[in-house]
């Protein structure tokens, strides 16, 4: 909960501040969301319960004595590949980080994209289908639901019940996730490359619809999934080919550099 996670704050800072001689002055904190960034306030993050309308930013700036920036943690990191990273000389860009969850954030002529209340960009709800698995806000179908790296992790350890290559060995050990998929995968098993494949499929097809609603330059992808970007990369950009209207079609999905 928050107060468990304020001391952990402050025994943090004191830890990296001991041998430090320059003075800190501010403090920037990188969130899960949605919260509201104009007031600094937790609205509610669907993977932590405990937080919903914590005012952190407040609750940081009193127990720290300076000003704090409280910011979404996927319009950090667009930010962050914008201005550093894979995105550096673009005017338009969508960064998406695949992993627990699926969040991003957007770059639009060159502007961070805030929207009302600083929530815009929540790119995981958006809608994939109408039936399908439930996403973690309660919505069924979520693109999150359908792409997140806990996603895969959940069709893997379905395959790996029944397993007889990889999955099954690892399932004897441990809880099966994503990262399991990747591994076996570079091993050449025949079922993690299918689940792989059957992801970038799904990837391919949620970035299809960012390229039509913000027409980017550039997706970025973030995330514990883009560690396998490599094996990824192929079937994301035949999707996008195969789905996107025409004038999309030439927009390149990269990973992320930071």
């Amino acid at each position: 909960g928050p107060e468990a996670v304020l001391q952990q704050f402050r025994q943090l800072v004191k830890a990296v501040s001991e041998d430090v001689s320059e003075e800190v002055c501010a403090i920037g904190i990188s969130s899960p969301g949605p919260l509201d960034t104009q007031t600094g306030v937790v609205i509610h993050i669907t993977t932590l319960p405990g937080w919903e309308h914590f005012p952190l930013r407040s609750k940081v700036a009193e127990l720290f004595k300076m000003p704090v920036v409280l910011e979404n943690d996927g319009v950090s990191a667009a930010y962050g590949e914008w201005k550093h990273g894979a995105g550096i000389g673009t005017n338009n860009l969508v960064y998406a980080t695949v992993s627990t969850g699926l969040g991003g954030g957007v770059i639009v002529d060159g502007k961070l994209l805030r929207g009302r209340r600083g929530i815009a960009a929540h790119i995981g709800h958006m809608s994939m289908a109408l039936e399908g698995p439930v996403c973690t806000c309660g919505r069924i179908g979520c693109f999150e639901a359908f792409a997140a790296g806990t996603a895969l992790g959940k069709r893997a350890r379905e395959v790996a019940k029944s397993s007889k290559g990889w999955l099954g060995q690892v399932s004897g050990t441990v809880a099966v996730d994503a990262r399991h998929v990747v591994e076996g995968a570079r091993k050449q098993d025949a079922e993690c490359m299918t689940l792989l494949s059957e992801e970038a499929r799904l990837l391919g097809s949620g970035f299809t619809s960012l390229l039509h609603l913000f027409s980017p330059d550039l997706i970025v992808m973030g995330g514990g999934v883009s560690q396998a970007y490599d094996l990824l990369e192929a079937e994301i950009h035949a999707t996008i080919r195969r789905e996107a209207m025409e004038p999309y079609r030439d927009v390149r999905v990269v990973p992320a550099a930071l």
